[in-house]
């Protein structure tokens, strides 16, 4: 529990070195938030008793704690949100071009932009503790918690609240001078810092990320079912791949960026100033036979402090299986085809029951 704080010091003069410092650890824009998040509790019931949280039971188990700071951690009067810019310094301005050229490249494994560098977690989560320190070493002892998509936390609806953006209709947070293209994290506290104005929403009739998405997972303006999304059936889910929606995924072997990628927003992202986010080589524009044949212990070298090594060896080669078949899918050159299915065929009898049946199904494309 957060104790409070007897003697609060200037808390305007408080957030002025709170926004230099937080611009010279790297974050692109902060904001404070009330804790009264209730008018957000019957959105978060209907979506949990839809079931479009799928196998992510902890979003059940947690239930109301992520609309209630002060449940999570009791004593909590404010939270600080930050945002923080990930396209690559290197990036081109044509960079959502490239990207859709990306997705019409069968043998090519299309890997989110955000997950081809240094795991965010490790990143927003050093420099946070980094900006809370220095608050402390100001103000004297205070109570905190440092969150970066590691707890029952709304992170979207407080960002909205405290003025980093509004919440689009794809249910990611919008800014109107950097697109959507940037990590969230936020500090519990215990200093009653003045409160951000919230952003109103610009999304208005535009309705692009709706159509746009490959597996119609966004139900309905601002309602994404889970369960039909790639990022979670490439990253949370663990299970087989429902065959209906294999299709769909084309060569998307980690995430999916189609929504961000046709929002008009987008337009205006804004590149990092740290290097952590920039593209490791073999992320970029990898080729599908070149990661399946990674060993695990290949894999576990090349995505070391990475937020791929999350999913494992076993889900990794679950995607590619499954984006090798729509390779195959593709009617491929002969020689390139024929590779293909010596690479799956190579595995076949090795695999695990999951692995084969997502082999057995790919080899089955393109026949």
């Amino acid at each position: 529990m957060l104790k409070p704080i007897d003697n609060p010091p200037d808390l305007a003069a408080v957030m002025a070195h709170l926004c230099e410092w937080a611009h010279e650890l790297g974050f692109s824009q902060i904001g404070v938030a009330d804790v009264d998040l209730s008018s957000a509790e019957p959105g978060l019931l209907a979506w949990l008793e839809s079931g479009f949280h799928g196998s992510m039971h902890y979003m059940a188990a947690h239930g109301l704690k992520r609309a209630r700071p002060r449940e999570l951690v009791p004593g909590t009067v404010r939270v600080l949100t930050a945002r923080m810019d990930y396209l690559p310094a290197s990036t081109s301005s044509e960079w959502r071009e490239i990207e859709w050229q990306g997705l019409k490249a069968p043998t090519q494994a299309q890997v989110s932009l955000y997950a081809r560098g240094r795991d965010y977690h490790k990143v927003l989560r050093s420099r946070l503790q980094q900006l809370a320190t220095r608050l402390e070493q100001l103000i004297g002892p205070m109570g905190y918690r440092v969150f970066t998509d590691s707890a029952p936390v709304l992170e979207v609806e407080l960002a909205s609240r405290s003025g980093l953006g509004w919440r689009g209709k794809h249910t990611l947070t919008l800014n109107r001078e950097a697109g959507s293209m940037f990590f969230l994290g936020e500090i519990y506290l215990n200093l009653p810092l003045p409160l951000s104005a919230p952003e109103a929403p610009h999304c208005g009739s535009c309705d692009a990320c709706l159509r746009v998405c490959p597996t119609q997972a966004i139900v309905a303006p601002y309602r994404v079912d889970a369960r039909r999304c790639i990022s979670y059936l490439t990253i949370e889910h663990d299970g087989a791949i429902p065959v209906e929606l294999r299709s769909a995924l084309g060569n998307r072997i980690y995430g999916c960026d189609d929504c961000q990628l046709v929002c008009p927003w987008n337009k205006f992202a804004q590149r990092s100033a740290l290097p952590d986010f920039d593209s490791r080589a073999a992320l970029t524009a990898p080729q599908l036979l070149d990661l399946w044949r990674w060993s695990e212990p290949e894999f576990l070298h090349r995505t070391e402090g990475s937020a791929i090594r999350r999913i494992g060896y076993a889900r990794w080669r679950r995607n590619l299986a499954v984006a090798m078949g729509n390779a195959l899918a593709n009617r491929l050159p002969r020689e390139a085809s024929q590779a293909l299915r010596e690479a799956l065929n190579a595995e076949r009898d090795t695999a695990t029951p999951l692995l084969a049946e997502h082999i057995d199904w790919a080899l089955e494309q393109g026949t």
